[in-house]
């Protein structure tokens, strides 16, 4: 394997398959998955893991049209919904791409509706509604059952889902989101609305609450193997995050290492340089404080992280030499939880840090099957 650049993923295919099974198992047969490839698939590579999921998901979620049009360019046509925010000047080409559409405004309803009709096609789309978490979504106000009758009696509007999200505050507050949205199905339900795919649950409320799976959950982190919650599941990560030594030096007692010198050696030692910095998605929070693995023990990030480079210490690194490859977490490295926690945010913001000018290596079945350098 030939790299322009010594730092790069990789992602064992085979173990998304596997997780997929396992939420499969979880839920139930009757009970639909959503899997959410937003964010690149959380830094996975949404072209690849589309492909390995197309023909056994019933949906591919995106946040934007940008992200389902890489995926529909790829010939995917499993089933697409964007979940945030689609420009009225695009929603044609949603609706040609056959791209299924979150509306949470009634006027842009109306211009879909409109567009449809002058396409002699029918707009998909799926009502997000806000049942507390105060992000998009129609409020559930007086009028909401009317409103939403309007929309399914449109002429070229089909309304395959409505669907909302939960805060994940605690029991109670997700109860209470949960009691509002099946109440409001209950309500349309008797003006004769019958709307195939609800949904409420992500990951999290995948396993926190199994009552609350509806029609289909929505399925990002756990994918990728990744749960907050305790339960059942046994997922397994599919993502190791990996760069070499670039160099290794000896540095003075007293010296100071990289910006403002914010580590001064305490005793002579030796020194590793490693190119990978901030700008690959290795949050800066971990200066100081972070680890990676080499040879199977830890050595410290020390100094501050920078752009493109970090700096580590090899005193316990045994014959350290230049090539040496280094993890920063994954398998045979540091728990991503703890590397979250270290660097004081969740595990799916340093996945969806992961970016463009770092590697993606794809692994099935231990066979290296593709390289995606998404730079050259």
């Amino acid at each position: 394997m030939q790299l322009l650049r010594s730092t790069w993923v990789e992602v064992n295919l085979e173990l998304i398959k596997y997780n997929f099974i396992e939420i499969k198992k979880y839920i139930g047969k009757n009970v639909k998955v959503g899997a959410v490839l937003k964010a690149n698939a959380y830094g996975h590579g949404a072209i690849e893991i589309a492909k390995v999921l197309e023909n056994e998901v019933d949906y591919l979620c995106v946040a934007g049209l940008n992200e389902a049009l890489e995926l529909r360019n790829e010939k995917i046509e499993t089933p697409i919904l964007v979940m945030g925010s689609i420009p009225d000047n695009y929603l044609k080409l949603a609706i040609e791409k056959n791209i299924s559409i979150t509306i949470y405004s009634y006027n842009q309803v109306i211009i879909l509706n409109d567009i449809a009709n002058e396409l002699k096609k029918k707009a998909i789309i799926h009502i997000k509604i806000d049942t507390g978490f105060n992000r998009l979504g129609f409020k559930i106000e007086k009028d909401i059952v009317s409103v939403i009758k309007e929309i399914y009696n449109m002429d070229n509007i089909y309304v395959e889902g409505i669907f909302s999200h939960l805060a994940l505050k605690d029991k109670d507050s997700d109860q209470l989101q949960y009691e509002k949205f099946k109440n409001l199905i209950n309500l349309i339900y008797e003006e004769n609305i019958k709307i195939p795919i609800k949904h409420i649950s992500d990951s999290i409320g995948m396993v926190a609450y199994n009552n609350f799976s509806m029609d289909m959950v929505r399925v990002g982190a756990s994918i990728y193997g990744y749960n907050s919650r305790k339960s059942s599941l046994d997922l397994k990560a599919a993502m190791t995050f990996k760069s070499k030594l670039i160099q290794v030096k000896e540095i003075k007692k007293g010296e100071g290492v990289s910006y403002d010198y914010s580590f001064i050696a305490p005793k002579d030692m030796i020194l590793g340089t490693i190119p990978c910095g901030y700008s690959d998605g290795i949050p800066r929070t971990l200066s100081n404080k972070g680890f990676v693995n080499i040879d199977g023990k830890r050595a410290n990030i020390v100094g501050k992280m920078c752009m493109d480079q970090c700096m580590v210490d090899l005193s316990n690194i045994k014959n350290a030499q230049e090539g040496m490859e280094v993890i920063f977490y994954g398998e045979g490295g540091p728990d991503l939880l703890e590397v979250a926690n270290l660097a004081e945010t969740n595990r799916n913001e340093i996945l969806a840090m992961v970016s463009r000018r770092v590697a993606r290596v794809y692994y099935e079945n231990s066979e290296l099957k593709n390289v995606v350098d998404y730079l050259v």
